[in-house]
């Protein structure tokens, strides 16, 4: 079993007027074994040093890690029985391929015979086999890239540890690398930890996304509920591309139903003011917290252009500011009143900068969340 238990785990560094920072804040998580885990948020969120903490290469301040039922706090990283692939490669410029891949198993004494296996094992399964007797600086990125986890395969570990191992690649061969890993760990079925602050690389290659801000987790899910249902206005801001909308204002109960309002609306549309009445189903799910503020989200595949009459309380009229051609479909950057936000639209549609469209809002697929706590609010759900 290569299961990781993290308990209460804590990283305090000393800052520069030795005041206590903390980078790790009480993160509890398990990993399943074969399970495909990423860290994901933005830099000095705690994912590396996390990551760090159970490789061995930083201390753990206080709680504990375990690999596969045993308690690793005090082990150094070679007695882990874990392999880590960094970002920048860590290859020896003086050594081929091959004797990159080996050398770690060399230092383990492993039999010539059983290296040879092993690397040319690893070799197929990464293509890496032409290129066995070249050194790093005769690779591209992706190829040294391509050897760095070859050299982690060799030793079959119980856990791969992969921190923001495409930074450096250029885009084309990040969406490359990323389709290898997942199949990679599909055909090892090998339990993996992964760091990034791309969401994308979080979206598509996670079984289950850990997203943290300021040393804490802000929600552990799947993929998809991650995106569907964000657990608050930082994870609903930051998974997605464009991100979530965000409307603040208030809900009211109001005219027969029950409405979402800014502060310059009665409840209807009036100057640059935005009223929605809300579906039934979310009315009986937040009919309580009428009179309180609100933010509401909408992904932007939920905002449309209405081609039809407008709906008063679905539809609302914005001002074209930007258009963004995306080849198959198009973002649109609107405003109404005070509002910003983005629609993703076919790639068949064509308006204009400055041009005053009609959208229709998905409202049935809206989030809301508590303006004081930002947190998703009960019942809110799309």
């Amino acid at each position: 079993m290569a299961r990781v238990v993290i308990e209460n785990l804590y990283k305090v560094f000393a800052g520069a007027k030795r005041e206590e920072v903390c980078a790790v804040n009480n993160v509890n998580l398990v990993v399943e074994d074969k399970e495909f885990l990423v860290l994901v948020g933005p830099s000095g969120c705690g994912k590396s040093t996390t990551l760090r903490m159970i490789a061995g290469l930083e201390e753990i301040s206080r709680g504990t890690i375990s690999i596969g039922g045993r308690v690793v706090n005090d082990l150094p990283p070679k007695d882990r029985d874990i392999a880590m692939v960094f970002q920048n490669y860590a290859l020896y410029p003086h050594m081929t391929v091959y004797e990159n891949m080996a050398f770690g198993l060399k230092l383990r004494k492993f039999p010539k015979p059983k290296i040879e296996e092993l690397v040319k094992e690893a070799a197929d399964i990464l293509g890496l086999g032409p290129l066995l007797q070249r050194k790093p600086k005769a690779l591209s990125g992706g190829q040294r890239q391509r050897v760095a986890v070859g050299r982690a395969i060799v030793r079959k570990p119980k856990v791969f540890l992969f921190d923001e191992p495409l930074s450096n690649l250029d885009a084309q061969m990040r969406v490359q690398m990323r389709a290898e890993i997942s199949k990679l760990h599909r055909r090892l079925e090998a339990t993996m930890i992964y760091v990034t602050h791309d969401q994308t690389e979080a979206m598509t290659m996670g079984d289950r996304i850990v997203v943290m801000k300021d040393g804490l987790i802000q929600q552990v899910a799947d993929p998809m509920t991650v995106y569907h249902q964000p657990a608050n206005l930082f994870v609903a801001a930051f998974i997605g591309s464009p991100p979530m909308n965000l409307f603040r204002g208030r809900l009211m109960a109001r005219e027969g139903g029950l409405w979402f309002v800014d502060s310059n609306s009665p409840g209807t549309f009036a100057g640059s003011g935005l009223g929605l009445l809300l579906p039934e189903e979310k009315e009986a799910a937040l009919k309580t917290f009428a009179g309180e503020e609100v933010v509401m989200g909408l992904r932007p595949e939920h905002i449309s252009l209405a081609p039809r009459l407008p709906t008063a309380g679905r539809d609302l009229a914005a001002t074209v500011e930007v258009v963004e051609p995306m080849g198959a479909e198009i973002h649109l950057h609107l405003r109404s009143g005070e509002h910003l936000f983005v629609a993703r639209v076919a790639g068949s549609e064509r308006p204009h900068v400055g041009e005053v469209v009609q959208v229709n809002l998905d409202l049935p697929k809206a989030r809301f969340f508590d303006a004081a706590t930002e947190q998703a609010m009960t019942g809110s759900a799309g």
